[in-house]
């Protein structure tokens, strides 16, 4: 059972001739994502995969390549394929500046011409403006973005992986992309909840600065060096939602 969050509504999806090729992929982008975000997107996933002619083709269907991959991450790059050759059909949308989305999150779809033998349809919707108001030490960016975002949705499709219910927790979505940073030297997601700096707690202040922590292991023992992301959830979103929840829902 996956998280509230999925059941906040659907959208309707085009339905055409998508899977007369056997090899096509079922990851396409939503004509809304403009080329700049497609292609940061592409770089973001090129990076943790390790797969450097990965792309999304004219149509905005997701192309894995055909090169041996370099480096990267091998969970990660068996949850793309699991994901882009599987038995749903997954739609990209960009969803920036939406206030229901906070960095991104998933829905079920909808087939605007449904037939018996229609896939099962999500729409992972990404708020690319929510990522780039996130500051902080760049380890931490590098393991936060929109490519980890995309990662963290497929995970719920794929292994209908749940997030975590209480504070200090990563969860267990989170644990699985945990397990990609710590392929790609990056440091892990230490909490899925974020916190509010004590400073922002005053209601004079006019910013509502939230923080999340990431933690990687050291090479003394029983050592870890904490990161820290910091952003102004007046901006990106999340307060009035139960526990102040830091989504990549």
């Amino acid at each position: 059972m996956l998280r509230a969050a999925w059941l906040v509504g659907t959208l309707l999806v085009s339905s055409s001739a998508l899977f007369a090729e056997p090899a096509q992929t079922r990851i396409v982008c939503r004509g809304n994502i403009h080329l700049a975000q497609r292609e940061d997107l592409t770089k973001k996933l090129k990076r943790i995969t390790g797969w450097s002619d990965l792309r999304f083709d004219r149509d905005g269907m997701l192309r894995l390549g055909t090169k041996e991959p370099v480096g990267g991450s091998p969970t990660a790059r068996a949850l793309l394929e699991q994901s882009a050759f599987g038995s749903n059909f997954i739609v990209l949308e960009d969803a920036s500046k939406r206030s229901e989305v906070v960095f991104s999150r998933v829905i079920a779809g909808k087939w605007k011409y449904e037939s018996s033998n229609s896939p099962s349809a999500f729409v992972v919707q990404i708020d690319f403006a929510d990522f780039a108001h996130v500051m902080g030490d760049e380890r931490a960016r590098e393991a936060f973005d929109a490519g980890w975002g995309l990662l963290h949705e497929l995970d719920h499709i794929v292994n209908e992986s749940l997030d975590a219910t209480s504070l200090g927790e990563a969860g267990e979505c989170e644990d699985h992309i945990n397990q990609m940073r710590r392929e790609c030297n990056l440091p892990e997601r230490a909490s899925y909840f974020f916190t509010l700096l004590p400073l922002t707690s005053d209601p004079v202040f006019m910013t509502r600065l939230v923080r999340l922590a990431f933690e990687q292991e050291q090479t003394t023992p029983n050592k870890k060096k904490r990161y820290w992301l910091v952003w102004d959830a007046n901006l990106v979103g999340g307060l009035d939602e139960q526990k102040q929840i830091a989504s990549l829902r």
